[in-house]
């Protein structure tokens, strides 16, 4: 979703604020959900890590999270995905 034109899409069904959920994958390592979690603390005081749900690959190589957050504005959103997706720990956000 790193082209802006995904952006504009989605900023025409979407009605803000809005509860988003966000699936981010990446590596199973100790530190992943705590990691992502601080990330998007950042931007989101109010993000409660509580929240976040959590799945192993069939492997248990990689860790899926779920993180729903509160967004006020297109801005935001692209702001928090675009910085979400450069972490290097990051594999994929959908």
């Amino acid at each position: 979703m790193s082209d802006p034109s995904a952006f504009d899409r989605l900023e025409q069904l979407l009605e803000f604020p809005v509860d988003f959920p966000l699936k981010i994958m990446g590596r199973r390592v100790d530190h992943f959900a705590q990691t992502i979690s601080d990330l998007v603390r950042s931007h989101m005081p109010e993000f409660d890590p509580a929240t976040i749900e959590l799945r192993s690959s069939t492997k248990g190589t990689y860790l899926s999270l779920t993180v729903t957050v509160r967004v006020n504005s297109r801005q935001q959103l692209e702001t928090l995905y675009n910085e979400i997706s450069a972490h290097p720990l990051v594999r994929i956000v959908l």
